[in-house]
């Protein structure tokens, strides 16, 4: 900021730029996730863990969805985080309180430069708990 309380042109621009980079993100939470007791009890422990991202990321221009399945129960709590044209993930292992970490992943993807959320940096839930990346379908190509 300049001494008027103003942002100057370049930290205006920066700003926008990480802002436009984090709306490209999105983190799926699994709402269907049981707790570790199997409970079916409302609400699931998805649904708390979708709430705790959406806490996390409401200052930022993340999207926070949720979907019925990821298909990952063996895991438990899951989420996905996804870039258009970028290659996607699958965590799982993850806890009621895992939301920030999520958006910590979220705002790394959004900032890389090569399509992939980079190692260092990422949350160690996000590293013990990495179940699939999956290619952009952009990138695989037909075989005869």
């Amino acid at each position: 900021m300049d001494q008027n309380s103003s942002f100057s042109a370049g930290t205006a621009d920066n700003a926008s730029e990480d802002r436009d980079a984090l709306a490209g993100v999105t983190v799926i939470v699994c709402a269907s996730c049981r707790n570790e007791a199997g409970s079916d009890a409302h609400p699931r422990a998805g649904e708390l863990l979708a709430e705790d991202t959406r806490r996390a990321a409401a200052a930022d221009n993340i999207r926070v969805r949720t979907v019925e399945c990821l298909g990952n129960c063996k895991r438990r709590l899951s989420a996905a985080i996804l870039r258009d044209g970028c290659w996607s993930y699958v965590f799982g292992d993850l806890t009621l309180t895992s939301g920030p970490d999520l958006i910590t992943g979220a705002k790394l993807f959004a900032t890389s430069t090569d399509g992939l959320i980079p190692w260092r940096g990422r949350p160690d839930s996000l590293k013990r708990g990495l179940v699939a990346r999956i290619p952009p379908l952009d990138m695989l190509k037909d075989q005869p």
